[in-house]
């Protein structure tokens, strides 16, 4: 798998074709027939398609597999038109391409590593888009294939060899040198061989942000107190992570491929394997047909816990102990820590007052077999939340808005979102946890919440013997006068209202994301056929107060689901499940009629009850993404789970009001 370093420059190959991903799924088509081949004089920016997620380019039963060149095999076979797949198989790679062209963020959505291999392996050099979403990014760099604007398309097209350096035009120092290595193994060897001399960190002392404090207590090979500012490149030890049924048997994969059969981690101790994803796989009917393909997963992400000797939270006896991120801030994460996992939704550490993003297996099989990874020191963007939010309004509520009035104009693209301010000690951990989680569907790097006595308290009761005082002397909180880049927002908690992100028009250019905000007051009456409750972002024990004090308020009315809607709750961790068996909720479930699923992903992914079964279905959600495809072929919105359990009940999307159904 490693590489060699790349040429000094690059331009087009005599020959080889140039993708443009258009609005225009029949442009996309006649292009990867022959029929057409397109140019920047044929194609404008509003010609092409934005928030290309990693869900179109490799759905989820395309990475039942773990060899790159499988996978390829189905590049952007979740990019639907009409029910239709626009690329079939092998489309990609028999179309002799080597540059791909999209628009805004590329790579949305998941940290999957698969949709960069994906198009790698089917001949792709070089990836033109007017933005990239921040894992994706770092993916293509790890993976060797080179990013560019549109400038650089226009001087290749023109016939210029184009000096390497100019695609790495605006990266750190140390990512200048994995460019030029072609790959994140190649300068790791060179690094291991002292043949990369790593520039010598001197940022002197400044105020800081909460990630940078976080940063320059990491840095590898210092003692004592440090600086960082945004763009420095830096070093950093890693406190722990965590792969999970999707990714750990690639990175076994990879670390075979690269240091043998024997190898062995530095800080086992520190990381754990989690199965979450595919547990209840078999229960979809679409996803039958690669059940084979899904146990090699499950065989394979055994057979490296037991090689890696890393922490063991796979399933026993078919039942997971959670969802990985759930679980890690309950038992792995701490104030102050710097935590990597491979899955974009690692960001919900933050809550604890951590620092923690996603990063494919390319980057996770590598720090954690060398202890510490690279980092070039993100921007930050604070959001200041003040007051109390409105009865029936939550976490949440708070974060679709953020996604429509901030992330939707990219001012929270690949930085680190810190949410401050006395609003924060008005919600819970379970609600900070939400904040945190969604910074992923902004796009962002990472998220940290400023800590205060409810961290420690929350923290100790889920590790007994934890002494409260020394984990607290650890939390961080933002100098006064640190440097916001993407500047300080005040968000007033208590004029917010309950909202929904609708799924857009993919058919019709409109993409299927997170940020296509409304209020429920706004919508009209969207008629629904599932209401799903569950996710990591939505399956906590708050969460499940939540649903509960719809369904008992429901059920004492005398209320029942509507009748044509399939209303489910998936629990987040077994602790969760355990917490509703002892509150009695399960039994308030079970009158009203919710199907209750043991813990893990399920329907976020697609890989479990409560998806979609074909277009013409409505759900509404409190998972946290609704790209098109990716909980099955229908129409989702996105909301609170007051908002969804209310839905269940009466039909259509509607808000939560307290007693709205005595009144009914």
């Amino acid at each position: 798998m490693t590489k060699m370093k790349l040429a000094d420059t690059f331009a087009l190959t005599p020959g080889k074709r140039t993708l443009y991903l258009t609005k225009d799924p029949d442009l996309i088509r006649r292009q990867l027939t022959g029929e057409v081949d397109l140019s920047l004089r044929d194609v404008a920016l509003e010609d092409l398609l934005d928030d290309v997620n990693t869900d179109v380019m490799t759905p989820a039963w395309v990475c039942f597999q773990h060899r790159p060149e499988d996978i390829a095999r189905e590049a952007y076979a979740g990019l639907i038109v009409d029910g239709d797949r626009v690329f079939g198989r092998d489309a990609l790679a028999n179309g002799n391409f080597e540059v791909i062209v999209s628009g805004y963020r590329k790579g949305v959505g998941s940290s999957r590593e698969t949709a960069v291999q994906a198009e790698k392996w089917c001949g792709i050099r070089l990836a033109i888009a007017e933005s990239f979403a921040p894992i994706h990014a770092r993916n293509n760099v790890n993976q060797g294939v080179l990013m560019a604007g549109f400038d650089i398309l226009a001087r290749l097209e023109a016939g210029e060899h184009i000096p390497l350096e100019a695609f790495s035009k605006g990266y750190d120092p140390i990512t200048r040198e994995v460019v030029r290595h072609g790959g994140l193994f190649a300068f790791a060897r060179a690094l291991e061989a002292e043949e990369i001399e790593v520039p010598a960190h001197q940022t002197p002392k400044r105020p800081m942000t909460m990630s940078e404090k976080i940063l320059s207590r990491h840095l590898k090979g210092t003692t004592g107190p440090g600086y960082v500012k945004p763009g420095d490149a830096v070093l950093v030890e890693v406190d722990g992570g965590y792969s999970h049924d999707f990714t750990s048997a690639q990175v076994h994969y990879f670390l075979q491929q690269e240091y043998g059969p024997d190898y062995q981690l530095r800080h086992p101790e520190r990381f754990a394997a989690f199965e979450d994803h595919l547990v209840y796989a078999d229960e979809v009917v679409r996803m039958r047909p690669y059940l084979a393909n899904v146990n090699t997963m499950r065989d394979l992400q055994r057979e490296f816990q037991a090689h890696s000797e890393v922490g063991d939270y796979l399933a026993k006896d078919g039942v997971s102990p959670g969802i990985c991120h759930e679980v890690a801030r309950q038992d792995m994460v701490s104030p102050g820590d710097f935590i990597q996992a491979t899955d974009s939704h690692t960001c919900m550490g933050g809550a604890n007052n951590a620092l923690a993003w996603g990063v494919g297996s390319t980057e996770y099989a590598n720090l954690i077999y060398s202890g510490f990874t690279q980092v070039e020191v993100p921007e930050s963007i604070c959001f200041e939340l003040v007051g109390e939010l409105s009865e029936g309004v939550t976490a949440k509520d708070v974060m679709l808005f953020i996604l429509w009035n901030f992330a939707r104009e990219q001012k929270t693209l690949n930085r680190v979102m810190e949410f401050t301010g006395d609003g924060v000690s008005s919600l819970s951990m379970d609600e900070r946890a939400t904040l945190a989680n969604m910074a992923t569907e902004c796009s962002a790097r990472g998220a940290v919440v400023i800590a205060d006595d409810k961290t420690g308290i929350w923290i100790a009761e889920s590790r007994p013997g934890t002494d409260i005082a020394d984990l607290m002397s650890r939390a961080v909180h933002p100098d006064p006068d640190a440097d916001y880049v993407g500047g300080v927002h005040r968000i007033n908690l208590p004029e917010l209202r309950p909202m929904v992100a609708h799924p857009g028009d993919p058919d019709h250019g409109v993409p299927s994301d997170p940020t296509n905000g409304a209020w429920i007051e706004d919508l009209g009456q969207v008629e629904i056929d599932i209401a799903y409750g569950g996710s990591c972002t939505a399956g906590k024990i708050d969460d499940l107060e939540f649903y509960h004090r719809v369904v008992s308020e429901a059920v004492a009315s005398g209320r029942k689901i509507h009748p044509r809607v399939s209303f489910l709750i998936q629990f987040g961790s077994k602790t969760a499940e355990t917490y509703a068996r002892e509150h009695g909720f399960v039994e308030a479930f079970e009158q009203a009629g919710v199907r209750l699923i043991q813990p893990g992903c399920g329907a976020c992914i697609g890989c479990g009850p409560g998806v979609s079964e074909n277009s013409e279905q409505v759900t509404v959600s409190a998972i946290n993404r609704n790209y098109k495809g990716r909980s099955g072929p229908g129409r989702l919105y996105l909301a609170s789970p007051l908002s969804v359990a209310a839905s269940a009940f009466v039909g259509h999307i509607v808000a939560y009001r307290p007693g709205m159904f005595a009144s009914s």
